[in-house]
């Protein structure tokens, strides 16, 4: 598989983003605080990360939930999956919701989401009058399933 060399900049305590197995396509992002940050439920936040990075051009970065903080605090990613443009130079930070009826706290360090670097491709439109047919044609939400 190949990889690509991002420059990032680290301006928190936690190590860089890695890959946990070798077969994991996300990288986990800690929470880059000096205290414990309490969420209310439907309480959002912004939570940064202390991470800055240059990503080359033609990928994208995307920020998704951890399935563990989703199933054990309630907790997940608003606009998931967020996407950080290879022109942005900002911090990256994650928008993070309670959905659960309790009080969450987030600690200093803890995984908060996860990163999947992907390639990207541009699109050009071709305005047309009319679209070839297919079989789905125009059924929407639920046409393709039986149940």
């Amino acid at each position: 598989m190949p990889v690509i060399s991002i420059p990032i900049v680290n301006r928190s305590g936690n190590a860089l983003p890695a890959y946990a197995t070798p077969g994991a396509s996300g990288m986990d992002l800690r929470a880059s605080l000096d205290l414990p940050l309490t969420l209310e439920p439907m309480q959002r936040v912004l939570i940064p990360t202390g991470l800055f990075m240059e990503l080359p051009e033609g990928f994208e970065a995307q920020v998704r939930p951890r399935s563990g903080l989703a199933i054990k605090k309630g907790l997940t990613c608003l606009n998931s999956p967020g996407t950080i443009d290879a022109d942005y130079r900002g911090e990256i930070g994650v928008i993070l919701v309670n959905l659960s009826g309790e009080v969450q706290v987030i600690e200093p360090g803890e995984r908060i989401a996860q990163m999947v670097i992907q390639k990207v491709e541009r699109a050009e439109w071709m305005e047309t009058g009319k679209l070839s047919d297919s079989t789905r044609s125009t059924g929407g939400f639920g046409h393709t399933g039986t149940h």
